[in-house]
């Protein structure tokens, strides 16, 4: 800047403060606001008059700019008012928030807690249920958009569904949420549809977010918790779980998966794609205090427009196995070889004795009553086999007294003697050995028989529990700090069984002995388990009893010994079988290899 400009500047300066100082008019008359536009801002809520004092807040066009950079095109449904809907059949409660148009809680009807408190098996209180969508700007939530809501009916009148519809207009597309309901049952369909959403979407991929922590339903919180577990089945008809105990369990599935479910002891809360989930993350854990049962975890991965079905419901083994291939393993029936028992019989028989009792107490007695039945043959020809090494106890004395020394001989001896009698040392156990998959079952089928919760029988208030009449100071190690009566009862009723037993066999020593301390093993194991379990198998000693106290009325022991000695003339000349002659060559090569240290020590001398 020259000096001519600089004069310039400063003149013009001077100039224009002479006349803001001699010239210029005093302020300007307030102009005051029309009449109504002033009672219009004083019949608003104060709540309301807030809002818009935040609405003009300096920092508002900077949350703005942060909700359109978060969401994008879908930051105008950011907005809006939350209000609650019901979906309602014979089965469940749901409850729905046009806020994401999510699910918010879940009632299983018909059905309480242990303090007969309405049974929850979701609450947005206790856990969280979301869907996202992938947004150029990144992963968009839906429970944050607010929806526009419509409720319909369709179906026959036989099979009427109940339906509610989320609906979120964005841009030139559409969001929309379908839910359906039918008029009875557990099963909630669901499917998030997009149309013109063109390049509002990165690519239609949806995630859907699934954690809870799983509320105590049942009294026996350690019950509860070795219950309650995660279960998976994939594409390719594998079925899986997480691991049952107590410690924490992470798993990343990388193939399809068909369904997940939140598997509790009584009751299921499971997802179920009509095709499949692209995969899934999936994770459980146990809390150190009590405030829940288990927490648990799932992300998965599924096309939007991909039909998905809830099921929050019972663990009921038919229901369950009409839900979809597999779902029934929520419920647990045993190792393979036992579970076909609880799968084709147990379960058919216990639902149609149902038809005719309500009484579980009673059911159960005439569910051993049927079982005995149908099993007597074998009791009989198990008792029958124990007849007949009573009968030649006498021979067997014999050839101890001439072998004793001599352990290998002794067998050998024993062998020839049961071939010429006719006697197979192993009739007795055999028919007993065919009847355990029917015992094996029971241990699997009363602890997770949810018709049996809260049921009561006797002094048992709960069959599907122990049931305690004396409660300890103390706590007995592998036992417990209770006393269950119905386990005392089978406890000593197989006690006084292995008594009448032992009078038909010719068990001694320690094998005598051995069947009355598994009576006292078991009442340690079993003190904890469900009232029902104890109860069977208390009746079922006491049929047995009864069974084998009338066969032996009807067995001579003079006609078993009398058909032996016609087995031993007829045998006298018999060869010796391939099986025998096997036997006896393994006897003689165990009994070398025993001898082979002592000729070698023999030889070093």
């Amino acid at each position: 800047m020259d000096k001519n400009q600089a004069t310039g500047l400063i003149l013009f300066a001077a100039v224009i403060l002479v006349y803001s100082l001699f010239f210029a008019s005093g302020p300007e008359p307030v102009i005051e606001p029309q009449t109504d536009n002033t009672t219009q801002v004083q019949s608003q809520s104060p709540d309301r008059e807030a809002a818009e004092a935040d609405s003009i807040a300096p920092g508002d066009s900077l949350q703005t700019i942060a909700t359109q950079q978060k969401y994008g095109d879908f930051s105008s449904l950011v907005n809006g008012e939350e209000r609650f809907y019901t979906l309602e059949n014979d089965g469940l409660k749901i409850s729905f928030s046009s806020k994401g148009g999510e699910i918010q809680r879940v009632e299983v009807k018909n059905f309480k807690t242990y303090d007969q408190q309405a049974l929850i098996l979701f609450d947005q209180e206790f856990g969280d249920l979301e869907y996202e969508i992938n947004a150029p700007q990144g992963k968009i939530g839906l429970n944050e958009l607010y929806f526009d809501v419509s409720e319909s009916t369709s179906g026959t009148a036989e099979e009427r569904v109940n339906q509610l519809v989320f609906t979120a207009n964005v841009g030139a597309g559409t969001l929309k949420r379908v839910y359906t309901l039918p008029e009875s049952g557990y099963q909630l369909g669901h499917v998030l549809e997009g149309s013109g959403l063109g390049s509002l979407v990165s690519d239609e991929t949806v995630t859907l977010n699934w954690s809870t922590e799983l509320q105590k339903l049942e009294e026996d919180m350690e019950e509860s918790r070795r219950k309650t577990y995660m279960n998976f089945y994939t594409v390719d008809e594998s079925y899986d779980y997480l691991t049952t105990g107590d410690s924490e369990d992470a798993q990343q599935i990388g193939e399809p998966l068909k369904w997940v479910a939140f598997k509790q002891r009584f009751f299921t809360s499971g997802v179920i794609a009509s095709n499949q989930f692209a995969g899934g993350n999936l994770a459980q854990e146990t809390p150190l205090d009590a405030s829940s049962v288990k927490r648990m975890y799932a992300t998965l991965t599924l096309p939007m427009n991909e039909e998905v079905s809830y099921y929050f419901g019972p663990n009921n083994y038919k229901i369950l196995k009409q839900v979809t291939p597999e779902f029934d393993k929520n419920v647990d029936m045993g190792y393979v070889f036992v579970s076909w028992v609880n799968k084709y019989i147990i379960v058919n028989l216990f639902h149609w004795l149902e038809n005719f009792f309500d009484n579980y107490g009673v059911i159960i007695i005439l569910i051993v009553f049927i079982i005995k039945l149908f099993l007597l043959p074998l009791t009989y020809k198990s008792y029958i086999g124990m007849a007949k090494m009573r009968v030649i106890k006498p021979e067997i004395d014999e050839l101890k007294e001439k072998y004793g020394d001599d352990q290998t001989k002794m067998q050998q001896e024993q062998m020839k003697l049961f071939g010429q009698l006719g006697v197979s040392p192993i009739s007795g156990c055999l028919p007993m050995v065919l009847q355990m998959p029917f015992l094996l079952a029971m241990f699997f089928f009363f602890p997770n028989s949810i018709e049996l919760r809260q049921e009561s029988f006797l002094w048992a208030h709960d069959l599907s529990t122990y049931d305690s009449i004396l409660n300890l100071p103390f706590t007995i190690p592998f036992y417990g700090s209770h006393v269950s009566l119905f386990t005392l009862l089978m406890t000593l009723s197989q006690i006084a069984y292995t008594h009448f037993n032992n009078q038909l066999t010719t068990a001694q020593g320690p094998m005598k002995n051995i069947g009355y301390i598994m009576p006292v093993v078991f009442m340690f194991v079993l003190n904890s388990f469900p009232a029902a379990l104890s109860f069977y198998y208390f009746v079922s000693n006491m049929v047995t009893f009864g069974q084998q106290a009338l066969i032996k009325q009807f067995v001579d022991d003079s006609k078993i010994r009398q058909k032996v000695e016609e087995s031993k003339a007829k045998n006298a000349n018999k060869k010796k079988s391939k099986f025998q002659m096997r036997i006896e060559q393994a006897m003689k090569a165990a009994e070398n290899k025993k001898s082979e240290p002592a000729k070698k020590k023999g030889k070093q001398k």
